[in-house]
Formats: structure tokens, sequence, C-alpha cells
């Protein structure tokens, strides 16, 4: 059948993801952007993004949010090095400060080529939120302004996160064992 839960170890439980939204929702409004648009990069990151904008509620703003769809994985575990748009955001990003929430960086092509793509279509300012920030060598120079956790390089799964469409739904951040 596929992998089951018991083939994935815990990297960063459920109970850590919930207490670390609120602190990176406190850092967040510490911008005091007026009119901040979240604009959340999926499929991997719709749930940090959904526990993120909620924090960031709780911390007292109201952003707008919309959603890009972006791919350089496909069913691969490996980035192909292009970056395809597969929807693209609806809200107009013109003189705006923009959010840009991501699940993980590790190559920073799909963070640099968003970043491009808004910067290009006049955003005021973009800074960029992810879950999980790779301590990796990038393909491009970018870095996270924001980030909810450091890790070493190593395929992580569940919060939202999948392998070939498996293991999205899992309240923690995993990787998977005995493949």
């Amino acid at each position: 059948m596929g992998n089951s839960r018991s083939d994935i170890e815990v990297i960063y439980s459920a109970e850590a993801i919930a207490e670390r939204m609120d602190g990176l929702a406190q850092e967040i409004a510490q911008l005091d952007s007026k009119k901040l648009a979240v604009i959340a990069i999926l499929k991997g990151s719709f749930v940090f993004a959904a526990d993120l904008i909620r924090a960031m509620h709780r911390a007292g703003m109201d952003p707008e949010v919309d959603f890009i769809t972006l791919s350089s994985y496909g069913k691969s575990t490996v980035s192909s090095g292009t970056v395809d748009i597969l929807r693209d955001v609806a809200i107009d990003v013109a003189g705006r400060d923009i959010l840009l929430v991501d699940d993980v960086l590790d190559s920073g092509r799909t963070l640099a080529y968003a970043k491009d793509l808004l910067s290009a279509r006049g955003a005021q300012s973009i800074r960029t939120c992810v879950l999980i920030e790779k301590d990796v060598a990038r393909a491009v120079d970018i870095g996270a302004d924001f980030r909810a956790f450091k890790s070493q390089n190593v395929f992580v799964v569940g919060y939202g996160m999948d392998m070939a469409y498996q293991f999205r739904e899992l309240p923690f951040v995993g990787r998977v064992v005995n493949t």
C-alpha cells in the first residue's frame, strides 16, 4: 500500500508548531503595515498559512489573503529547477506590502520566482515567511525575512507538506524513514 504513520519520524510536533505561530505573528505585526496582503504559495503552505493568518488576527492584524500555486517539484522530492505558475493571484499587488508565505525554503527558486513576479507587478514591499528554512546552499540568493524553524537538509512531510500527495494531513512536521 504505501507508507504508514509509523514510517514518519516527528521533527516538529503539533504543540511546538502551535506555540511558534503566535510568536511568529507577533514578529510580523512589528511591520506595522497598513495594506498588508498575505500571499500563500500553494500547495504545501496551506496549513501553515491558515494557522499563521489566524495567529496574525490574534496579534491585531487584518491582512487580505490570496494564493498562488507554483510548482518546481511535481511528484519528485527534488526540485526540477524551473518554476511554473499553476494558479495566479487574483488581487492587485501594485503599491501593496506583501508577505509571501511558503512551507520550505531550500533551493530558493520558488520563493525568488514569486518575489520577482510580484515585484514586477508593482508591489511596494515584499517580505517572506517560511515554516522551515533549510540550512543548505541555495540555487538563488534569497533568505527568509521570517521563519518558524530552521532545519537540516531533510525532506519533510506533514502539516500540509506531501510526498507524492501523501502525508499532508499529519498535524506535525516529520520525515519519512524506512522508505
